[in-house]
């Protein structure tokens, strides 16, 4: 049985949580993923209680086992730029197929104040998720890296 939790600043999240939920993006975001630090960094961001911060976190779990997670930030920005920003979402490799990211999606979706951006490689498979729950591709991201 799947079942959905979430955290948020008012949560006052552990660093063993965050670490649990940095270790299971790490490992199955695969070719799409970041490096724990910068998992951890999002983490720490999205879990701040401070003003300038926050997001939240949703996750699935079977058995006490994350079995998929995302991590939606914050932007402190409005019209502009959309609200909310996910960051990540992972699923289990051997849960593929069964839901779970529809799911988390879902809850993530309602919980999110405002629009919600996101980035993903045209050749993830999870780009089908995002178009079937409505995200639309208005523009080309370009970015400059110094």
């Amino acid at each position: 049985m799947i079942k959905l939790e979430t955290l948020s600043a008012i949560d006052n999240a552990t660093y063993l949580q965050k670490n649990e939920i940095s270790e299971f993006l790490f490992e199955h975001l695969g070719q799409y993923g970041d490096p724990k630090d910068d998992i951890m960094k999002c983490l720490d961001y999205a879990l701040d209680q401070g003003l300038h911060a926050g997001g939240f976190v949703v996750m699935a779990r079977e058995k006490n086992k994350i079995v998929g997670a995302l991590v939606m930030n914050k932007t402190g920005m409005s019209g502009y730029i959309p609200e909310n920003i996910l960051v990540y979402i992972a699923v289990d490799a051997s849960q593929r197929g069964k839901g779970i990211g529809g799911k988390i999606m879902d809850m993530a979706i309602k919980m999110a104040n405002g629009a919600i951006a996101l980035h993903v490689e045209p050749d993830n498979p999870a780009k089908k998720l995002y178009e079937r729950l409505g995200f639309t591709n208005k523009y080309l991201e370009m970015r400059l890296n110094k």
